[in-house]
């Protein structure tokens, strides 16, 4: 290689390092967020979840690898054309089309590397994560039952227990066997354990001292009661440790297994449309590495000074591109309005061809007018503006000591901007990723444009308390960067300004900012959300789940435990209704009512306890060696039961209550025993997470002024790095208090603790 060439590789290997290490995360992090917060509280161990990160590994490469060598020439050759390097090149004769040579070099290396990702890591990686994942259940199968929450993992058995001695095993246990239809078989115990043995394939329970109930739904006067000492109820191993793993999908096939599959479906009579899609991105996408080279040169060798920030956002606007393309041609394939071929490698051929266009007019550069003109027109009408006493501005009212210092007004204007750009940057990524996600159900019909923007409209609000506090983070990392790069922060000490004084403004706009949080998650951010959710499964062509439709078990106010097969919410009605009271160390069943169809009076309300109407209904009484005591069959009849409300209360979301709708609700959960630190979490979160603005400004400061004079991409480096530790740590120590590792309390303010010990660590060491 010539000099020339190894000059080019060794400017584009560290920005493409450090977008590809950034990319990726950002890829990972909803599953930091997500599956590995569940993963801890669920007591599963760091190995396991190492290992089952890095098995995503794979996925996200196969996106990153291409858009980091795109990040990678645009920020390499910015930096040569902010120096007039490109500018001398060109005096020397050389014409920007020479740096397609290395460019070209390093695309065939993201080329191999994307297509051994796409080809062979991707499916078997894939398919690790499925199996580990679908071990964790039998794994942790005792750990996840928690008191007084119905636990139904395992296909048709549910279990239920009242609490977990210190010892171990479980006190208070109710088991259902529903796998029969027409008939639920309840056990119901003092204690009670899981037996689970992976090697032999065998998972049981084990209950001791309690009774078994038995009767079918279509025989009210069958029943049977039988007491036990001891009894083991088997459960379905294969349900639990499949012989042959999780069925493969389509991204855990070779490209061999998808054309066999593909040619399955069709003979089915079937679109193969989705498995088309698969074998056509494993080509499309490494190819995507010479189109985005073609573009790095044609968009990064100017004459322009813009550096490299205007190089990794531009970037980032071309890889945008490149995936909106791709998602609405793939939206387009599903809808049946192009082959799957062309949705794929549509991308492909409009960057090329852009690309093209743009490097030509690069060697081919021609001057137009113009520019100069708009900005004389623009001059003209300020200036006769003026000369009639108008402004373009509105006058604000000059009080002195409401001005602020000329210091504080440069750096929060500073400030300000680039707070600015950061906040409406991040939103349209987040509307160009919401709309990629639902473009597919606008072309299928089920959605209209007017239903896809009110839901960004609900949506935005969420949006915001995303992005503010990242946004926050960038502006002060950016904002002091610019200045240590200007050298403007030297002379501001050499005036005897400390870089505390500098940071005033930063500061307290970061207040200002904690509190536009709190104030948009007490008044907006609950009632937007539920309206987004709203819009959402309507949008889906589901129906709005005002409950937990799979809450068909429940503990009501009164103490009795609650089971039906469907609830019609219109007409209030029950079907194959079951009520148990039980008694205090719930090994005997005291009452046990059911009921066919049950109908809620029409003058029921929520805040009595309604006679019910029932049909084909019976009631047993029990006495305390769990002999039957009476039977009442009811063929048409009234039981008196919960509110008709108590089957609609909905299972909220943290993020859909105010503070004081989710402290109200954690009352509520904790009066019915049951387990509230996850929520607490939550509850204590809505507090401390408003001060993360405060407490990423102060540590973004010292980073800034340690990043030199580097410029302002390292700054945006930095802010995601810090931004993405932040999220892990809110992770997983919310795991912590869920698992209750940690008080609900503590586990919600350590990331800020741990981040403000930092940042004043950081604050009495650098230099001001």
């Amino acid at each position: 290689m010539r000099t020339l060439d190894r000059y080019v590789i060794r400017e584009v290997l560290a920005p493409f390092a450090l977008a590809l290490l950034v990319l990726t995360f950002l890829l990972i992090i909803p599953f930091i967020l997500q599956q590995a917060e569940t993963m801890v509280a669920k007591g599963v161990p760091w190995p396991i979840i190492l290992r089952t990160t890095v098995t995503l590994m794979p996925q996200a490469l196969g996106l990153t690898i291409p858009m980091s060598l795109l990040v990678g020439l645009l920020v390499a050759l910015g930096r040569l054309s902010g120096d007039r390097e490109v500018v001398a090149m060109q005096a020397c004769g050389l014409s920007p089309a020479r740096l397609l040579r290395p460019a070209g070099l390093l695309a065939v290396v993201a080329w191999a590397a994307t297509s051994w990702v796409l080809i062979e890591a991707i499916p078997d990686a894939n398919q690790t994560f499925r199996e580990i994942t679908s071990r964790l259940v039998a794994d942790r199968a005792e750990s996840e039952v928690k008191p007084r929450v119905f636990f139904q993992d395992f296909p048709g058995f549910v279990v239920y227990v009242r609490d977990i001695p210190p010892d171990g095993g479980w006190s208070g246990v109710l088991a259902a066997d529903t796998r029969d239809v027409n008939q639920t078989v309840y056990y119901l115990a003092k204690r009670g354990r899981m037996l689970v043995d992976r090697e032999k394939r065998v998972i049981q329970l084990v209950l001791l001292d309690g009774t078994r109930h038995s009767t079918s739904t279509r025989d009210a006067a069958g029943y049977e009661v039988a007491r036990f000492a001891e009894t083991i109820v088997p459960l379905d191993p294969e349900s639990v440790f499949p012989r042959t793993g999780p069925a493969r999908g389509d991204r855990e096939l070779t490209i061999a297994e998808l054309r066999a599959r593909a040619a399955e479906v069709e003979a089915q009579g079937q679109s193969s449309h989705n498995q088309q899609l698969e074998i056509h991105t494993k080509f499309s996408i490494p190819v995507a590495c010479f189109v985005f080279a073609l573009i790095g040169v044609a968009l990064g060798a100017t004459d322009r000074r813009d550096g490299k920030f205007a190089s990794f956002v531009l970037g980032l606007g071309v890889i945008f591109a490149y995936y909106t393309v791709m998602f609405i041609g793939q939206s387009l394939a599903k809808g049946q309005y192009v082959s799957p071929g062309a949705a794929r490698w549509l991308p492909n051929a409009v960057l090329g061809i852009a690309g093209v266009i743009a490097l030509w007019r690069r060697m081919h550069p021609v001057r137009r007018a113009g520019g100069g003109a708009i900005r004389a027109l623009v001059t003209r009408l300020a200036a006769r503006r003026a000369a009639r006493g108008g402004t373009w501005m509105p006058r604000i009212p000059d009080v002195p000591w409401l001005r602020p210092p000329l210091l504080d007004l440069y750096v929060g204007t500073l400030y300000v901007r680039v707070l600015a750009l950061c906040v409406v940057g991040m939103l349209g990524l987040f509307y160009l990723a919401t709309f990629i996600d639902l473009s597919e159900k606008l072309f299928k019909g089920t959605a209209t444009t007017a239903m896809m923007l009110e839901y960004l409209w609900w949506s935005t609000p969420q949006f915001l308390y995303y992005t503010v506090a990242l946004a926050v983070l960038m502006a002060a990392v950016v904002t002091v960067g610019a200045l240590t790069k200007s050298s403007e922060l030297i002379v501001m000490r050499a005036c005897g300004i400390s870089l505390y004084r500098t940071a005033v403004p930063l500061a307290v706009a970061a207040l200002v900012a904690a509190g536009g949080l709190y104030v948009l998650e007490e008044r907006l951010l609950a009632p937007a959300n539920r309206r987004a959710k709203a819009l959402d499964y309507r949008i889906r062509g589901q129906e709005p789940r005002m409950v937990d439709l799979t809450r068909r078990w429940f503990t009501g106010d009164d103490g009795r435990v609650y089971h039906y097969s469907y609830y019609n919410a219109d007409r209030r009605e029950l079907g194959n209704l079951t009520v148990l009271r039980m008694s205090d160390d719930a090994g005997v069943v005291r009452e046990r009512s059911f009921a066919r169809v049950a109908t809620a009076a029409a003058d029921a309300d929520a805040s009595q306890a309604p006679a019910w109407d029932v049909r084909q209904a019976w009631t047993r009484t029990f006495d305390a060696d769990a002999t039957v005591a009476s039977y009442t069959p009811i063929e048409e009849g009234h039981l008196t039961l919960v509110p008709p409300d108590a089957f609609l209360s909905p299972i909220p979301r943290p993020e859909q209550m105010t503070y004081g709708e989710l402290a109200a609700y954690i009352e509520s959960l904790r009066a019915s025993g049951t387990d509230v630190r996850e929520h607490e979490v939550s509850l204590y979160r809505k507090i401390a997470f408003p001060f993360v603005t405060l407490v990423m400004t102060l540590i973004g400061v010292p980073f800034a002024v340690s990043t030199g004079r580097r410029g302002a991409l390292y700054g945006v480096g930095v802010g995601i790095v810090l931004a993405l530790v932040y999220w892990t740590m809110i992770s997983v120590f919310a795991a912590f208090g869920a698992g209750g590792l940690m008080p609900p309390l503590m586990a919600a303010w350590a990331p800020n603790a741990i981040f403000a010990a930092g940042a004043i660590y950081l604050l009495l060491t650098v230099r001001t």
